[in-house]
């Protein structure tokens, strides 16, 4: 019997808006409002109710991928799935319970560092709270200790492996490339595997080099499989697919393990889901294939033969995603997605020197106050995860953990700070440095918790390093010439997405709007402070009910993408005024086919994103009650 193992990492970035915690509108998305919905929608939805089809296309069976899979999914996404989601956050959970107990025990869930941060890159203390806080973000959603932990793009050198041995973790997947020697026993000469000829069929013991009572066991991934499911179009064909496994079968060990990111199954190729069902569900045991994962795997094999990792340049450590170990996200290796030939990435050193300087000058503030009040102030850093979760109130967790009592205003202070040190955890998010362009929206999203960082800091009384800052991200020049410098980009397209929340009274300050409703509410807000009133909620539903209704009107007479992507963010918006702002979307909308609009492709979507019908009778039945504030002439 040959066992095979799928796993899936399922991860998006965190997209919130730090002055809101709600994703701003992502045109780039559509039709669906961000990109977090339309993955949803496309991939993590689809894979929790995956169809299993006959060969006329008939519904046989519905599956969770997640039952049959090892799976990861990133805690900052997990977090906007149990918001905006709850039954898809349900389901992850209900698979994990399920597949432990048909796994002896071993669900397929495993954790992954918090907020995907390059972990060999971290200073030891964020790396030590990225895994601290994955394990107990997996812990609190699961309900149980987690075996594994998936490392962002799986970099790692000795020091990560160290960190996970410390938490007590019993396995790590790897890629294939990351294997530099390995040996059968302690009495065995070293075989080099640095080419990436590592055998994926077995398991691998690392040994401690800091204690030699610890060890974690090493899963390396069949590199060419999941190359083919990733990017080669293995998912086209589920008895294909399952003709590879069994092909790839060998060792005495017997097993088949691959790892991809989970967006393959759905989002990356369509229907994925459904390829990927048919072939554990029904295909596999035909071949042969016993699906399972790693955990029950090592139940019945464990590692026998040893191996050791590559140390990376410079000791920094290797990843499945960078041919030059991790230098994708420090420096101008030629590793990117998305640019032009004539490209660089020369940008990613200053960005990364930019958010240094913030942690450095970060820390002596947090450790002088921390000190103070806690006997362990990092420690108390590492337990705050209790606080992002909503398990405790930020003033109690402090209050529980000081060493004296504390002033109202004192335990304020240190809130701040706490939150400081988060929002210089999600500095560092992976995808700031992934891609071709800092301009890109993943880099704008980390200059944001920068900003909010700088905001802060400045709050509580500290002098942040501004001119420092500003210096490093002028030296981040965008291949975009429009786009200038990092500093350009920040002072341009981050600083103005925090001004209609800073401005605006508590009233509205959970909204989180498109542009055009952000620079019309801060221009109002501007306006009442600078004559001396006070912000008034129902002026602010005027103004956006009036801006949304102006943006709809100018591209029902001028149909083009940008006003298109204007109306469609509007109309997605999350915001207290939400029904309001859609009741009046949808007057527009109908007082438009009333006078007669031809709806072209895009125009057909905004309808039915507004829920209005476009069928002729219903519309010439509403013509006897259409609302006097939009009359059909009104434009």
């Amino acid at each position: 019997m040959t066992h095979l193992v799928v796993h899936g990492h399922f991860y998006q970035p965190p997209r919130e808006n730090p002055w809101s915690g709600v994703i701003d509108p992502e045109p780039s998305a559509l039709p669906y409002r961000d990109w977090n919905e339309r993955i949803h929608a496309e991939c993590y939805r689809p894979n929790g109710v995956a169809r299993i089809v006959d060969g006329s296309g008939h519904i046989v069976r519905i599956v969770s991928n997640y039952e049959l899979m090892s799976f990861n999914f990133g805690p900052t996404l997990l977090s906007w799935l149990e918001r905006m989601h709850p039954e898809t956050h349900a389901r992850l959970v209900r698979a994990d319970k399920e597949s432990a107990r048909a796994r002896s025990g071993h669900g397929n869930a495993i954790a992954q560092g918090y907020n995907h941060t390059i972990l060999p890159l971290c200073n030891d203390r964020d790396e030590e709270t990225q895994v601290l806080w994955g394990i107990a973000d997996f812990r609190h959603r699961f309900g149980r200790e987690p075996e594994s932990l998936w490392l962002p793009e799986t970099a790692c050198n000795e020091r990560t492996l160290e960190t996970l041995m410390n938490a007590g973790l019993r396995y790590v997947i790897l890629a294939p490339q990351q294997a530099q020697r390995i040996r059968r026993d302690a009495n065995s000469e070293w075989q080099d595997v640095s080419d990436g000829s590592v055998e994926p069929s077995m398991p691998y013991l690392y040994r401690s080099k800091r204690d030699a009572s610890k060890s974690i066991t090493l899963f390396f991934y069949d590199g060419p499989l999941a190359r083919s499911v990733a990017f080669d179009g293995a998912l086209r064909s589920s008895e294909g697919l399952v003709e590879a496994f069994a092909d790839a079968a060998s060792g005495e060990h017997r097993l088949v393990n691959v790892a991809t990111d989970g967006e393959s199954y759905g989002h990356h190729f369509k229907f994925g889901d459904r390829g990927i069902a048919y072939a554990l569900d029904v295909a596999a045991a035909s071949r042969g294939l016993r699906v399972t994962n790693y955990g029950e795997y090592l139940d019945h094999h464990p590692a026998t033969y040893e191996a050791e990792i590559k140390v990376g340049e410079n000791g920094e450590g290797t990843s499945w995603s960078c041919a030059h170990g991790v230098s994708r996200w420090i420096r101008d290796c030629g590793c990117e997605t998305g640019g032009q030939p004539d490209w660089n990435q020369a940008w990613r050193g200053p960005l990364r020197a930019a958010f240094d300087a913030l942690r450095d000058a970060a820390i002596p503030a947090y450790e002088r106050m921390g000190s103070d009040a806690f006997d362990a102030p990092w420690k108390v850093r590492n337990e705050y995860i209790d606080v992002v979760l909503g398990r405790e109130p930020a003033e109690t967790f402090i209050e529980r953990r000081a060493s004296r009592a504390l002033s109202h205003g004192e335990v304020q202070r240190l809130h701040t700070l706490l939150e400081i040190q988060r929002h210089s955890m999600l500095t560092y998010t992976s995808c700031g440095w992934f891609f071709a362009d800092v301009g890109g929206i993943e880099g704008l999203q980390v200059l944001r918790y920068a900003a909010r960082m700088l905001e802060m800091m400045e709050d509580s009384g500290m002098t942040p390093p501004r001119e420092r800052f500003m210096t490093h991200l002028a030296e981040a020049k965008s291949n975009i010439a429009s786009n200038g410098t990092a500093a350009d980009l920040f002072r341009t397209r981050v600083l103005p997405s925090r001004r209609a929340i800073a401005s605006v009274s508590k009233e509205i300050a959970p909204t989180t709007t498109a542009n055009l409703i952000a620079h019309a509410l801060a221009d109002y807000a501007t306006a009442a402070v600078r004559r001396g009133v006070a912000v008034d909620a129902t002026l602010a539903i005027d103004v956006c009910a009036r801006t949304l209704r102006d943006s709809i009107a100018a591209y029902l007479d001028t149909p083009g993408d940008a006003t298109f992507a204007a109306a469609h963010a509007l109309v997605s918006l999350v915001s207290p005024f939400g029904l309001v702002v859609l009741e009046r979307a949808q007057e527009v909308m109908y007082a438009a086919l009333m006078r007669g609009v031809s709806l072209d492709k895009n125009g057909e979507e905004l309808a039915h994103l507004l829920g209005v019908s476009i069928d002729v009778a219903e519309v010439e039945a509403r013509k006897s009650s259409v609302p006097p504030t939009f009359e059909a002439n009104d434009s």
